[in-house]
Parts: C-alpha cells; sequence; structure tokens
C-alpha cells in the first residue's frame, strides 16, 4: 500500500522547491467576493513559471530521483499541467523526460513540454489510454514512471500551496479546489489535518466527468464517463493513495456542469484580471453554487492553473 504522505514531507518538500519557486500570491478579489456573498481568495498557481499548481510536485519528487532513476530517465501520463510539471523539473536536474498525452490534448500544453526539452507521445483517446501507455512504455524502456495521482512526492509537494495559504491567511475557514487525479485536494486535506476541523476543505469536479467524486462517495474505486471539456479535471477513473486521502479528511464535494465552469471561467479572467483554464474555474463554480452555506465563511479557491489555448478564450467568450 502506498504511504500518505504526512506534515514533515510537506515542509521538507517545501524545502526542496524553494530554491526554484516563489510562493504565489493569495488575493482577494472584490468582484469575486460580491459574487459569492462572502470573503474571498485566490490562490494564484496560475502565475507559476509553468502556469500550473503541478509544478510543486513535479520538482518535489524530480528532485528525490537516485542516480540510476535519473540516469534512465522519466516518464508519465498527463493531459498537459502535471506533463509541464515532469517536463520543467526534469530540465532543472537534466533528466530525460517522455510524456505520454492523449491524442487532442491542448496545444498549448503540449508546445510548452515540448520546448522545455520533454518528448512527448500521443497515444490513446484519453487521460487512461494515455496512462496505460505510459505504464507500457516505462515496462518496456525502464524509465521511472511517474504517476499522477499516485506518488506520495507529488502529493506532498502541492501541498505547500495550501500550506502557503493558512501561514498567510490563517483566518480562511474554507478551502475550495477542483478535482482530476486529486493531488490538490489530497494535499490540501493531509495540511487541514495538521491545522484542525475548523478548516473546511471542498472538492469540486466537472459533472461530465464524476469518477473521483463517485469514488469518494462510495468509498471505491471507480470508473465512469470522461466527457468534461475542463481537461484538468478530465479523469475517468478514482485513484488509491489520494482517494484514501480524500476518504478521510474531505468534508465535502461538489459537482458542477459545463455552462456552470463556462460562467465560472468568465468571471474568473474578468474578476481576477488573470488568465484562467476550465479546471482553475472550476472552484468558483462550486462556490457560486453552495454560496448560501459559504455566507459568513472566508473562503480560499485553488485557481490551479492558467494554460487555456486562444480557441478555449475565443469559445469561453463567444
Amino acid at each position: 500500500m502506498i504511504e500518505i504522505p504526512g506534515m514533515s514531507d510537506v515542509y521538507e518538500a517545501r524545502r526542496r522547491i524553494s530554491g526554484y519557486l516563489r510562493p504565489t500570491p493569495l488575493y482577494r478579489h472584490p468582484a469575486l467576493c460580491e459574487l459569492v456573498g462572502t470573503d474571498v481568495w485566490v490562490k494564484h498557481e496560475n502565475f507559476q513559471p509553468i502556469g500550473t499548481f503541478k509544478v510543486r510536485g513535479g520538482i518535489n519528487v524530480i528532485s528525490r530521483l537516485s542516480d540510476a532513476e535519473r540516469a534512465a530517465g522519466v516518464t508519465t501520463a498527463s493531459t498537459g499541467n502535471h506533463g509541464q510539471s515532469i517536463a520543467y523539473a526534469a530540465r532543472l536536474f537534466g533528466v530525460k523526460a517522455v510524456i505520454v498525452v492523449p491524442a487532442g490534448a491542448n496545444p498549448v500544453k503540449v508546445r510548452a513540454m515540448e520546448r522545455m526539452g520533454a518528448e512527448v507521445v500521443a497515444a490513446g483517446k484519453d487521460f487512461d489510454e494515455a496512462r496505460e501507455h505510459c505504464a507500457r512504455l516505462a515496462a518496456e524502456k525502464g524509465y521511472r514512471m511517474i504517476h499522477a495521482a499516485n506518488e506520495p512526492h507529488i502529493v506532498a509537494g502541492v501541498a505547500t500551496q495550501t500550506l502557503e495559504i493558512v501561514e498567510e491567511q490563517p483566518d480562511v475557514d474554507t478551502i475550495i479546489g477542483p478535482v482530476g487525479g486529486g493531488s490538490g485536494m489530497a494535499g490540501a486535506c493531509v495540511v487541514a489535518s495538521a491545522v484542525g476541523p475548523g478548516l473546511q476543505v471542498i472538492g469540486a469536479q466537472a459533472a461530465a466527468a464524476p469518477a473521483a467524486y463517485r469514488s469518494w462517495r462510495e468509498k471505491r474505486l471507480v470508473e465512469d464517463r470522461m466527457a468534461t471539456a475542463a481537461e484538468g479535471v478530465a479523469t475517468r477513473v478514482g485513484f488509491e493513495l489520494t482517494q484514501r486521502i480524500l476518504w478521510d479528511r474531505l468534508d465535502d464535494f461538489v459537482l458542477v456542469s459545463e455552462e456552470e465552469i463556462r460562467q465560472a471561467n468568465v468571471h474568473m479572467i474578468e474578476g481576477t484580471r488573470t488568465m484562467v483554464e476550465g479546471a482553475g474555474a472550476v472552484p468558483l463554480a462550486a462556490a457560486l453554487q453552495i454560496k448560501a452555506r459559504l455566507a459568513g465563511r472566508k473562503v480560499a479557491l485553488l485557481c490551479s492553473g492558467g494554460n487555456i489555448s486562444t480557441d478555449q478564450l475565443r469559445a469561453l467568450f463567444e
């Protein structure tokens, strides 16, 4: 069984990534406060050098590779953001990286991975088929396979975003974040467990790709459809490590429609004056859906990324 990371792992991850990443801003945006009807802060992971919180986990896991693993190279499967994090970290540490993406993956993310020196392989119609191809590739070539969710060092690395929130704004009592594979919210749960029961953690996922939600509700790993346009939350199975953490500590889980995501994406871009991708808008979509329950609370939204393509932007505002 994969070991669940603790706060000592989160602090160690922060030590490892601090030389490469600065803490991201936590801004209170009046437009979003007005929309939700309470105090709302946004943790701007779209300000990371690759535009996503995933880079925290990438640097943490790559920095820990043995000499033999570095020499062999790494491979991972991704819809784009996790792949960028591994590509970025692999370049920092001089490691070969092969990223397997589904056919039709976001071209902005694919080009970014290639610019960082990674080899990008398109295989399968969705993330999970790409992941299956990645596992075969690792077995054939001897690469170290880095799973986007079932990897304790990934979870500990991305948990540092929540650690920054509670240190900078300790009166925040609710954190809402998107769930795809679940590493970000699993990391939030690890930190919240240390902070205490006063910090509420709420996950949010697209109703068109509800595998993680159903896995959490049913306390077992399930497979479901994957039809969301928000590729950052587009998974069709639940994953062991992240689900075990969510089962133990996640307070609630909200499903949002494609239209709710689209409207929230527009509000995020207009309200924060920054680039926000679909997955990064999912927390706001959830907050708007449950706004009556959030009255009087101090809410932090995890804006997971800003890697939106020109075509996606055009379609969003049409």
